[in-house]
């Protein structure tokens, strides 16, 4: 396979290798890392690629395992989510800051989570993907992956619903 190849089948999904990344190991640095040590996995497997019904599935399995064993060899203990909301100039600086309290609270929130909702909400609310590739990914049945994010998704929603009626009443 060549080079041009190559990227033309990875380059649709690679910015979704990198925010799983992200949200695994919570910093740019580690996530552009993984991101490249992904992508060049793929590049020494390139003749085996072909083989995959779905290769954005498997790549984010790979993504997957791969943060997960960066996690266990270095003991990530020093790393923080830390998210940064686009630049838009057409939101006023109150809203901005209603924005980035919101994220805050919304990542204090999923950093309370079991790490397989997190995983589970991220690669379905954010990144958009089926159930199917999520149950590839995770190595779950259906039902396992949907209970597990209704209960993410409950959880966030009445952290929120508390602390937006804080005071309140």
């Amino acid at each position: 396979m060549k080079e041009r190849t190559f990227l033309n089948i990875i380059n649709p999904f690679k910015d979704k290798i990198y925010r799983l990344a992200l949200r695994l190991l919570t910093s740019k640095e580690a996530a552009q890392d993984a991101t490249q040590d992904v992508i060049i996995k793929l590049w020494n497997q390139q003749d085996k690629i072909n083989d995959y019904a779905n290769i954005e599935a498997f790549a984010m399995t790979v993504t997957k395992n791969y943060c997960y064993d960066q996690l266990k060899l270095k003991q990530n203990n020093n790393l923080r989510i830390v998210h940064t909301n686009y630049d838009n100039n057409e939101i006023s600086g109150q809203r901005q800051l209603e924005l980035k309290d919101e994220m805050q609270w919304i990542n204090e929130i999923l950093k309370s989570l079991p790490e397989q909702q997190q995983v589970i909400f991220q690669l379905r609310d954010v990144e958009q993907y089926e159930f199917e590739e999520i149950c590839k990914i995770m190595k779950m049945k259906n039902t396992a992956v949907r209970v597990a994010l209704s209960r993410a998704r409950k959880k966030i929603k009445e952290s929120l619903i508390k602390q937006h009626s804080y005071g309140i009443g």
